[in-house]
């Protein structure tokens, strides 16, 4: 029922911008948890930042507050990543993730953008 797509990745030069796109398909966007992970050549998944429904964002990475912002757009029912001043160690793929509030182990993953940031 649910289907996201994640979009905006690419090549860009250390201490540049990107913005990430994660579109969600399927009912009720609202009850949604959504989230933004990374993971970079040999290394784990690690979770980069989470948004609410409210607004309430969270970012449990030290190497990324105060340079990334995550967003919301209910209409839209778009999630997005703004990514600056971004560095050669912020190269990963980025994936869009979804939890149920009312179900948490009910989960959905988007299937990634390469984000390539060179020196």
């Amino acid at each position: 029922q649910v289907q996201l797509v994640e979009s905006g990745g690419g090549l860009v030069q250390a201490g540049g911008s990107l913005r990430l796109s994660c579109t969600f398909s399927g009912p009720i966007f609202s009850l949604y948890v959504m989230a933004w992970y990374r993971q970079a050549p040999g290394k784990q998944r690690e979770l980069v930042a989470t948004i609410t429904d409210g607004g309430g964002a969270n970012y449990p990475e030290d190497s990324v507050r105060g340079r990334f912002t995550i967003s919301r757009d209910h209409a839209k029912h778009t999630v997005y990543l703004q990514m600056n001043s971004l560095n050669t160690e912020d190269t990963a793929v980025y994936y869009c993730n979804a939890r149920n509030l009312r179900d948490y182990d009910t989960m959905y993953w988007g299937q990634g953008t390469q984000v390539t940031v060179s020196s």
